[in-house]
Formats: C-alpha cells, sequence, structure tokens
C-alpha cells in the first residue's frame, strides 16, 4: 500500500456507525488513510477497528451540529498537512412522529447537522480540491429526499436539500476535476429508526439493506465519478424511479403509510 504519506486521504463524518462506518472501511481497504468524525465516543473504537485495513487513521469526537464541531474538524484535517482527496459527508440524523407534536429542538439540531454542517463542510472542501483541480465528495442523501416524508417531513425535506444540492454543485464543477456524487440509499439496518422513534411503523419494521453493502455501491459510484446511485434493493430503484413520475400529493400519501406512528402493528 505504501507509505502513509503517499496514502491519498478521505474524510468521513459520521463514522462510528452503520453506512458511515462501512464507508470509511471501504476507504481504508482502497488504499485511503482517514479522518473519521462522529459525536459520539466510540469513534476512537472505531478508528482502531479501521486501522485493521492498514489505513492511518485520525479519530475526531466532535458535535458537527454546531459551527465550531465543522471548524473544529476542519483544523484537524489542516493539522495533519495533507490535501483531501476524498470527501464522504454522510453525518446525519432523523425525526419521526406528528410534526405538532415532535421536538422543536431536535428538529432544528436536524437541519444543523443534515443540512448547515454539509453546506459548511463542502464549502471547505470545495475550497481545497477545486484550485488544485482534484477531489471526490459524497453526499449521503436518500430516496426519501425524492418524497414528501409525512411523519418525518423535516428529515425527508434535508435529505431533497442534499440531493438538489450536490446536483447543482456537479454541475457547477464539472470542468474543475472534482466530483460530486449523491448515495441515495433506502431502509438500511443501522440505529436510525430507533434513534428517530420509527421503530413502531411499517417502515421501521420492514425489511432493511445492509450498509455494508449500501457503502460499496456508494464507494464504487464515487470512484466512477457518478452524479447519484440509488443503492441497496431493487426496492428502492423502483421507488425512486417511481417518485420521477408520481405527483407529490401520491406519493406522500403512500409513504405515509410507510412512516406513520403504529403502522407497523
Amino acid at each position: 500500500m505504501g507509505t502513509p504519506r503517499s496514502r491519498p486521504l478521505a474524510v468521513v463524518t459520521g463514522a462510528s456507525s452503520g453506512i458511515g462506518y462501512e464507508l470509511a472501511k471501504q476507504f481504508g481497504e482502497h488504499g485511503y488513510d482517514l479522518v473519521v468524525a462522529a459525536s459520539r465516543e466510540e469513534i476512537r473504537l472505531t478508528a482502531q477497528q479501521l486501522e485493521e485495513t492498514g489505513a492511518q487513521v485520525h479519530p475526531v469526537q466532535v458535535d458537527l451540529a454546531t459551527l465550531e464541531g465543522v471548524e473544529t474538524l476542519w483544523a484537524r484535517v489542516e493539522a495533519i498537512g495533507r490535501p483531501v482527496d476524498s470527501a464522504a459527508i454522510n453525518a446525519g440524523v432523523g425525526v419521526g412522529g406528528p410534526f405538532a407534536e415532535t421536538d422543536l429542538d431536535a428538529e432544528l439540531s436536524l437541519v444543523d447537522l443534515n443540512v448547515r454542517s454539509a453546506v459548511h463542510l463542502a464549502k471547505l472542501c470545495v475550497r481545497d480540491m477545486v484550485p488544485r483541480g482534484d477531489g471526490r465528495i459524497l453526499f449521503t442523501s436518500s430516496i426519501a429526499g425524492t418524497q414528501p416524508g409525512p411523519f418525518e417531513a423535516v428529515y425527508a425535506a434535508s435529505k431533497a436539500f442534499l440531493l438538489s444540492f450536490s446536483e447543482g454543485l456537479r454541475e457547477e464543477l464539472k470542468d474543475s476535476g472534482v466530483t460530486v456524487t449523491a448515495l441515495m440509499p433506502g431502509p438500511t439496518d443501522t440505529e436510525f429508526f430507533e434513534r428517530a422513534g420509527m421503530t413502531d411503523t411499517k417502515v421501521g419494521q420492514g425489511s432493511k439493506d445492509d450498509p455494508a453493502r449500501v457503502a460499496e455501491e456508494g464507494f464504487k459510484a464515487l470512484m466512477k465519478g457518478k452524479d447519484h446511485v440509488v443503492a441497496g434493493s431493487m426496492k428502492n430503484r423502483v421507488m425512486a424511479g417511481a417518485a420521477k413520475v408520481t405527483p407529490a400529493t401520491v406519493a406522500a400519501k403512500v409513504h405515509r403509510g410507510m412512516s406513520e406512528p403504529g403502522s407497523g402493528t
């Protein structure tokens, strides 16, 4: 694999578990050194596990829902003294339930993490990559971002933002040497549904994709410079395709049947 400084460097957020961990593992197994970030202490144990891939791993425990958290992460990246070759902007959370009853602070924190921190970190990455004429950025969106999301309305909107943002940024940077890819998984076997309070929903209790498979498909799409990839089962691709031709009112009704509290019973 060569010496540590001869290896490219990847930054992966939300890397302590789930898709983020598997993305970091993909980078490590393909010859990258890593900066991995998450808000939980587990990121340090994760870093030790990722070192088994042969990567030099720099863990950063930081709250990316804050401006200071993003700046702290980037300061750690700059302290390494190596250019960022790839960035997987993956950190995100969900909040499920009736919007009239859900916690406002939790939803504003969701916006800060899923949207604001993604824009902030992308800005820092692009300013680093464009002058060099080289770099790759992966945003973890979702097939939820292709349709309205009753009972997880703020989450679905945040993923729609990421999809639109990635597509716009990709076109803007098409002649710069920097590529932008959107990863669009469906329901995946992670802690998402527990943390979002959606275990009693039909989607929360339904079949889910392996995060390792989702990450592998995302990594391959990133390396090929694709604009997006709908990862996981064929059902996800069918749903994403149908969303393009289904009226929003109909799509919202269908989504409601999957995400409404108690729909899984």
